[in-house]
């Protein structure tokens, strides 16, 4: 691709630059939506309101089809947080993307794994917070040795496994939708025929992307909810 990540160093830690940016950017449009749906809210929903309802009663179908309610209703605010960001972020890649010096500064931020697994780091760290808090450190601890103690390595394994499978689901698909995008747009740069050539691909990879991008968000707010389901469920 013929471009690198502008980084900047502080404290002896190195920053990327544009992941900050990104998230920032990612962050900013998600906050401005809910702000803007919860303006004026009136008894009978209309424009963003109702797309935003509409995005509770999704979040509450995926709660509901993974655990109850009583249990599950507490992450209600998460998984939609989960679901909007995440849209967003893949979304922003999507339309261009901006390289001033052979430094690409605009991108989808989940387009980078440390993105995708650090999102993904923090759902396991809460399924582990909420199994500890609902259940008890005694009681939660037992889960590893059931329904025998010897499965107890495998356990653990898998708790690296869903860190690793759950980040990098994430970042794989929207990475490799990028840099299709990026190869159309350098077909188009060869000139006429060029352009020809590429804007047909670029026009249906485009909308691809949407559909990869919707879905990804989707099944990480599920999986999401899987993972907390069962840590916190009490017949696991």
């Amino acid at each position: 691709m013929g471009h690198e990540s502008p980084t900047t160093e502080f404290l002896g830690l190195t920053f990327n630059l544009s992941n900050v940016l990104m998230i920032t950017v990612a962050s900013a449009i998600v906050f401005f939506i809910a702000v803007l749906a919860t303006r004026s809210l009136a008894m009978k929903p209309t424009g963003i309101q109702n797309f935003m309802e509409w995005i509770v009663d999704f979040v509450k179908n995926i709660i509901n089809s993974t655990m109850d309610w009583k249990t599950g209703g507490r992450f209600l605010t998460l998984g939609m947080t989960l679901l909007m960001y995440i849209f967003v972020s893949n979304m922003l890649g999507l339309p261009f993307a901006v390289i001033v010096d052979h430094n690409l500064w605009w991108k989808s931020p989940t387009a980078d794994p440390a993105i995708t697994l650090t999102l993904a780091a923090m759902v396991v760290v809460l399924s582990h917070y909420y199994g500890i808090k609902m259940k008890g450190f005694a009681e939660y601890g037992k889960d590893y040795f059931r329904p025998m103690p010897f499965l107890f390595p495998l356990k653990i394994i898998e708790e690296f496994a869903n860190t690793l499978t759950l980040g990098l689901r994430l970042f794989g698909n929207i990475y490799a939708g990028e840099i299709l995008l990026g190869l159309l747009a350098g077909m188009a740069a060869t000139g006429f025929m060029g352009v020809l050539g590429a804007a047909v691909p670029t026009l249906i990879w485009q909308g691809f992307s949407i559909f990869v991008g919707s879905i990804q968000a989707f099944i990480f707010t599920m999986l999401t909810m899987v993972y907390l389901a069962h840590k916190v469920s009490q017949d696991h």
